[in-house]
């Protein structure tokens, strides 16, 4: 069997959108890794954490949406070890009233990224 999966983010090629908007205003954002220039950044949870979350907030955008419109994320850890520090970024990334969240810890994650994380959000109107 031939393994047709992508050697690297930039080839990533997969069925899903990666922005949703539904009825009402709400937007449906796909999970989210850390990366940028096609890789995942170097660095750790906490460099991942601050560019999934900038990249969120280019998704949001492209939507016409902001992180304060966000209402649940939720966020994968490869490890809950990872959870405090990914905590730090979040609080001083997301505003207040943060979101209603779940997070997880799950075996791996694409490209061995150490976070990921998708978002719901509504809009005006919603």
């Amino acid at each position: 069997m031939t393994n047709l999966a992508p050697v690297s983010p930039s080839q990533a090629r997969h069925p899903y959108s990666p922005v949703r908007a539904a009825e009402g205003r709400i937007v449906y954002v796909s999970g989210q890794l850390g990366i940028a220039d096609g890789k995942i950044v170097e660095g750790g949870v906490v460099h991942e954490t601050r560019r999934a979350l900038a990249n969120l907030r280019d998704k949001l955008a492209s939507a016409g949406l902001e992180l304060r419109h966000v209402v649940k994320i939720t966020v994968y850890l490869a490890s809950m070890d990872d959870r405090n520090a990914m905590d730090v970024i979040y609080q001083e990334t997301l505003p207040e009233p943060l979101p209603a969240r779940t997070c997880v810890a799950v075996a791996a994650l694409p490209y061995g990224a150490r976070v990921e994380l998708d978002a719901v959000a509504a809009g005006e109107g919603a």
